[in-house]
Parts: C-alpha cells; sequence; structure tokens
C-alpha cells in the first residue's frame, strides 16, 4: 500500500534528493492507469542508453517484474514486490547475490524502483484477517507506472535513431558499390580524367568511415561520397555525350553550363518513361499558388502524400499531423539521404516548400531503387525549371507499388 509520506531507506544506505523526488513523482500516478509491465520492460530495454540503465541492472528488474502477480501494474492491485535477494537470484540466472545488491541500487539510484524497507530491513507482507495484503515492504514499482510514457517515448526515439542510422548506412554502401564500379568501368574503357586522383579520394574517404559511428559522424561522409558519385557521373556523362554528337543541343549546352558537382545525368527509368508534364491550372476550382519562378502548385490531401511515402512518418518525432510537419520531417530527411543544403533550398525555391517536401518523401520511399538522391533532386529540379515536372505521377507510382488506389480530385 501506497503512502504519501515519505520513506527512507534502513541501516547504513543514505537517502538523497533523487530518491524523495522519485517517491513525489510516484505519488502522481493519474488514477486508474493500467499498462502492460512488460511493455514497460521492452520499451526500457530498447531505451537504455536514454534512460541510462545497463543490461543486468534490467535483468535483475526482469525478475522482479517475475514476481508481481498480474500482467498489468495498477495502483488498485498493489505495486510493491518483496522477494528475498535469494530467490532473485534464482531467476537472474544464478546472479550472485552481492552483484543483484548492486544492481538493485542501480534501479533506485535511476529511479525505476523505490525501496520500501520494513523496520528490521527485511521484505515481507502483511495479511489481513481475509487474506489481503494490508502492508506490504519491498520495492514499489509505482516509477514504471508513472513513467510509462517516458519510456515509450525513449524506445521511440532510440527506433527512430536506428533507423535512420540504418538508411545513412545503407546510402554509403550504395555509393561507394556505385563509385567503385563506375571507375573500374571507366579505366577498362580508357575514359578520359583523373581517374586515379578521383580513386585515392574514394579510397580516403572509404577509410576514415569509423566501425562504430553515429549519424553525426556518418553525414559528412555521405555527403563526401554524394558529391564524389556526382563528379564521377558527370565525367562518363561528358565522355558519352563526347561520343555521341548527335545529342539535343540546347539539352547539352544547358548542362555543360552548370558548373554544380550535385548535378545528375542518369534519371530513374521509370520516370523518365512515365512521360510526366507540367500540373494542369484548370483542374481545380481554388486560387493556385504561384512560386517565384512561376511554378503553379496543385495542393494534393495530405492524407494521399502519407499513404503513398508512409516511411516518412517513421522519421517524425509527434507524428505528421500537417503539412508543417511533413516539410520539417522532409527538411530532416533530407541530410540523411545524403542531399546537400543548396539542393534542396534550390528544389523550394523553384517547386514551392510543399512539393519539395513531397519529393523528398517520394525519394525516401524508393530510396533503395536511387543511387544518388541529391543529384535526383536537382535534375527533378532542372525538370520543374522548365516547366516539365509533374508530382502527380511519384504519387500515383507510390501509391500503386504500395497497393493503394487513389483518384486525383480532378
Amino acid at each position: 500500500m501506497e503512502t504519501g509520506i515519505a520513506t527512507t531507506p534502513f541501516g547504513r544506505r543514505p537517502m538523497s534528493l533523487a530518491m524523495l523526488a522519485a517517491q513525489s513523482e510516484s505519488r502522481e500516478i493519474p488514477k486508474g492507469r493500467v499498462v502492460d509491465k512488460w511493455q514497460i520492460y521492452r520499451n526500457l530495454c530498447e531505451g537504455k542508453s536514454i534512460v541510462g540503465i545497463g543490461d543486468r541492472a534490467l535483468a535483475i528488474l526482469n525478475a522482479l517484474l517475475s514476481f508481481y502477480p498480474d500482467s498489468e501494474l495498477s495502483e488498485e492491485n498493489g505495486i510493491i514486490v518483496f522477494p528475498s535477494n535469494a530467490q532473485l537470484s534464482l531467476r537472474a540466472h544464478g546472479m550472485p547475490e552481492p552483484t543483484v545488491r548492486r544492481h538493485l541500487a542501480a534501479l533506485v539510484d535511476c529511479g525505476l524502483i523505490i525501496r520500501r524497507d520494513s523496520p528490521n530491513g527485511k521484505r515481507y507482507a502483511r495479511k489481513g484477517r481475509g487474506g489481503e495484503i494490508e502492508e506490504a515492504f519491498g520495492f514499489s514499482l509505482a516509477p514504471l507506472l508513472a513513467r510509462a510514457y517516458e519510456f515509450e517515448a525513449a524506445a521511440e526515439r532510440v527506433r527512430a535513431d536506428n533507423r535512420a542510422l540504418r538508411l545513412m548506412r545503407e546510402r554509403i554502401t550504395l555509393h561507394r558499390r556505385d563509385i567503385h564500379k563506375l571507375i573500374e568501368a571507366a579505366l577498362d574503357e580508357d575514359v578520359p580524367g583523373d581517374w586515379g586522383g578521383l580513386w585515392k579520394r574514394f579510397r580516403g574517404v572509404v577509410g576514415a568511415i569509423p566501425r562504430r559511428a553515429c549519424i553525426a559522424e556518418l553525414e559528412p561522409i555521405v555527403a563526401d561520397l554524394a558529391a564524389l558519385h556526382d563528379e564521377v557521373d558527370k565525367l562518363l556523362e561528358i565522355h558519352m555525350k563526347s561520343t555521341n554528337p548527335s545529342g539535343n543541343d540546347s539539352q547539352n549546352e544547358r548542362q555543360q553550363s552548370d558548373s554544380n558537382t550535385d548535378s545528375m545525368f542518369e534519371l530513374e527509368p521509370a520516370l523518365e518513361k512515365s512521360g510526366a508534364t507540367a500540373e494542369p491550372t484548370t483542374r481545380t476550382t481554388e486560387a493556385p499558388k504561384t512560386y517565384p519562378l512561376g511554378m503553379v502548385l496543385k495542393t494534393y490531401p495530405l492524407g494521399m502524400v502519407l499513404k503513398a511515402c508512409p516511411e516518412i512518418a517513421d522519421y517524425a518525432v509527434d507524428g505528421i499531423g500537417n503539412w508543417r510537419d511533413l516539410m520539417i520531417t522532409a527538411a530532416q530527411v533530407r541530410g540523411y539521404l545524403g542531399v546537400s543544403p543548396s539542393a534542396y533550398e534550390e528544389a523550394c525555391h523553384v517547386m514551392g516548400q510543399e512539393i519539395a517536401a513531397i519529393v523528398i518523401a517520394c525519394i525516401l520511399q524508393r530510396a533503395q531503387h536511387i543511387n544518388s538522391a541529391g543529384g535526383y533532386l536537382r535534375a527533378l529540379t532542372d525538370k520543374a525549371r522548365a516547366g516539365a515536372f509533374s508530382v502527380g505521377p511519384m504519387l500515383m507510382a507510390a501509391l500503386k507499388t504500395n497497393g493503394v488506389t487513389a483518384r486525383m480530385a480532378g
């Protein structure tokens, strides 16, 4: 039975303000709150790096939870367990009792459990005449109930970081494979260019990749590889055009005048074949929104975008409930994809922030099929500037891929 009076530990164990704060927080549990104890435990295991608890302390917490008779924690059912250290040792796969005591102290210090020590320090329960527990001395699980949502948020944050890290590593793997094989092909075909210098730069970037790295450490590596990838693509494209002078002169002049190394000349085959054209402005009764370069925005339902590109929602901290949330999340995902800030800023300027965010969501959805997200975005921006790009076919293709049928408002 929980009380509103602070309790202190038995014997020589000191009392601290952190323990007092944990006790105070445990008394503010909303009435009627019920949480699955094993879901709390799973969230703690995933978010342990944020909570600041170790694996072996979690093993002891697992043992403590096994002594709680119900699968759901609630104040109505009592939230104090009172196993002895010997019993905990058995349920912790034979962990030595001194180690059990040490990790119990760690759980208390982290505010995950609270000591409810008896006058003599023993753990037991006093029952009434009807057999119900009137008072128990042991460990209170109230902090787990009080902080359940905090642990859930910590687990979700770790999952989002892991997804972002996995995507970052995938981008690095794709860039490494493509650059390696493209340079080898150029050397085999005797394509003019400083391929030896490019190879040295490539090996220098690859050699600097840490075995264990966080997102912040991998972001500049992805940017370097993306820039190098674009440079290799550009040299090969120049060579191919020089050997095929019958190409479109106006297109050649436009691409050769672009000195930005983030440009990409190989577009997705599916998008090239779609025959996408500029959005018609007469199909909507609403006043169109015009952007600085004359591009007209047709608004698509946010729900349609999220159905077509559900993966972008995984990177939103608090979900995507409006267009502002989508644009904020897209700006963050831009870095994970290896898209430079300048490329994304230019896309926003030409297409508008909403359309640019949709394009980023579509690129993320098909990231494994796109060699260079930065170059791809720049190519789409060039098409949009020329009035030859529509985001509609991208959304329809993504909806079809996800098995969702939708009809655009006409």
